[in-house]
């Protein structure tokens, strides 16, 4: 439950710190005097968007701060789960600074808004004065079923189930899409294919032809010129090598008179083994060269054939040609095994319905099988609402198309009158059976959810007198299971409340401010008295207030 409220800097507040109390309390004042300010603070304080022009002082920072009281509803895991230190009064912070950041802590640990909202969900439902227009929205009325058939987690995993199916129908449209497009194309990618193949192609083939090519296209050259070179080494007495071994011997003669002498020898000798070596593979060389004019045509034509696959391709070496016949195998591969890939999805897809159509089959009977209960208990409630003839009607039909909740189309109906026939409950209802009726609502909701703290804004909207004496009675009953806060115009229900503030403006020679203050018994009874008479507060006005808090 929400034990303290601290607001500095917001709207019209500057600095507020009020405590609460458990069970029902009420928070009155005139029209436009701060109540939904109040709200928007909290509603900061639970992850609502931050608004910078919801600043007072813009050159100071705004900051709402609430104690939460949790030791009594579970929450170790969820502070577990998101790294946070667990204390038995939680503290939660939000900021909003001059340079219109918004920063967010949950005892003292900086936090993402996300985690505020995941937190509120479990500590406070605000309702406000336009939720009670929500009654008659499918997804509302579903929201209210589920919650008390206990439909949270089946819901989850069917949402989960309904995300897997919708995968593998958009991968089912994307294949055959992709299988009449690649029918279009697979002759031709065929014969690219097979043309590609046919080459044979090889990462470093292209560099070898080339080579190959020119050595069979310059015979003659080549023979000149490698006759040549032997001839210089191995001639006699002006062959290199004759001239070399006759430095060598010289050499020889002296290399035992210092290291430098031999050095010399050395070096001319390893000379004369390398260019022994040389001219031995060049021999070799020349041997092996030989016109060919058959092997130059197939290398040539095989050249041609690589140059001409490149142009076509627009590719720049055989790897990215080979890169090129591996795309286009996958192409030829995807169309030739489409009808085998496209069952597989449609199985896959055909065992995702089957879970699907338990996990919503599931949902239907639970919320089937609470429905008369929770009619049953709202009728009973309206009854003692002032409303003792209406009828309540919800309907469940299961359908045949998968939705974002299941398989079932929900419908609430009313009948407001005796003798009424049954209409959309948001064409049957007036504000004040709507606002009702929604207090019945909540009222079961909050025995089934067990939230810490529930806060209603003007629930009360378009009653009065002895039915506004009811609805205060049914929220004081819910402030013996929880904390219930309530904001309030009419005398009937704040009479109800065990604790009383009331939200006021006060102007001061700059500024108006909004102020909140807790009434004790003398000021609830003027408090209670200026509501029932008006500007004026009367004796008999008084009386009736001191009656409505006996």
């Amino acid at each position: 439950m929400l034990t303290s409220l601290s607001i500095k800097n917001y709207a019209l507040i500057e600095d507020i710190n009020i405590g609460l109390q458990p069970g029902f309390t009420i928070i009155t004042g005139e029209t436009g005097a701060g109540k939904s300010i109040m709200l928007g603070a909290l509603g900061l304080l639970l992850g609502d968007r931050a608004d910078f022009g919801s600043i007072r002082n813009p050159e100071k920072k705004c900051v709402i701060e609430g104690t939460f009281g949790i030791s009594n509803y579970k929450l170790e895991n969820f502070f577990k789960k998101e790294d946070l230190d667990y204390e038995k009064q939680s503290i939660i912070r939000r900021e909003i600074l001059p340079s219109g950041k918004s920063r967010a802590f949950i005892n003292d640990t900086p936090v993402k808004v996300t985690v505020l909202q995941k937190l509120g969900n479990y500590l406070i439902d605000i309702h406000s004065q336009h939720e009670t227009l929500s009654l008659g929205n499918a997804e509302y009325q579903f929201n209210v079923i589920d919650t008390i058939a206990k439909n949270e987690s089946l819901i989850l995993q069917y949402k989960s189930e309904l995300k897997t199916y919708k995968v593998l129908l958009n991968r089912f449209e994307e294949l055959k899409q992709a299988q009449a497009q690649a029918a279009k194309e697979y002759d031709y990618n065929v014969f690219l294919l097979n043309e590609l193949e046919d080459a044979n192609l090889k990462a470093d083939m292209l560099e070898e032809l080339e080579e190959r090519y020119e050595e069979l296209n310059n015979v003659e050259e080549l023979t000149e010129n490698l006759s040549a070179a032997i001839n210089l080494l191995q001639q006699e007495e002006i062959g290199s090598l004759d001239n070399l071994k006759a430095i060598r011997a010289s050499l020889s003669r002296i290399s035992q008179f210092s290291a430098n002498y031999e050095n010399f020898h050395e070096r001319v000798a390893s000379v004369i083994i390398e260019l022994d070596d040389l001219e031995s593979e060049m021999t070799d060389a020349l041997e092996r060269v030989e016109a060919n004019p058959e092997e130059l045509e197939v290398v040539n034509q095989k050249l041609q054939v690589i140059y001409n696959l490149q142009k076509k391709h627009n590719a720049e070496n055989i790897t990215e040609l080979i890169g090129i016949m591996n795309d286009i195998k996958e192409k030829v591969s995807v169309t030739e095994n489409a009808e085998s890939s496209l069952k597989e999805v449609q199985n896959a897809i055909k065992d995702q319905e089957k879970l699907l159509l338990v996990t919503a089959g599931e949902l239907h009977e639970n919320r089937k099988k609470i429905i008369p209960a929770f009619i049953e208990q709202t009728e009973q409630i309206l009854k003692d609402l002032g409303m003792p003839n209406a009828r309540l009607n919800i309907e469940l039909e299961k359908g045949k198309e998968f939705l974002a909740n299941g398989l079932d189309k929900l419908e609430w109906y009313l009948a407001a009158n005796k003798g009424g026939s049954f209409k959309e409950i948001k064409k049957a209802a007036s504000g004040g059976e709507l606002s009702r009726i929604m207090l019945a609502v909540k009222s079961i909701l909050a025995a089934q959810s067990k939230l810490p703290t529930i806060i209603f804004d003007e629930i009360d909207t378009g009653v009065s007198g002895e039915i506004a004496k009811k609805m205060g009675g049914i929220l004081q009953r819910m402030g013996n299971n929880m904390q219930v806060i309530a904001i309030t115009h009419l005398p009937q229900i704040a009479g109800k409340g065990a604790t009383h503030f009331k939200i006021f403006k006060e102007d001061n020679e700059t500024a108006t401010q909004t102020k909140i203050i807790q009434l004790e018994e003398n000021d609830r009874i003027e408090e209670l008295a200026l509501m029932l008479g008006g500007n004026t507060k009367s004796d008999s006005a008084r009386a009736h207030a001191k009656a409505l808090l006996n």
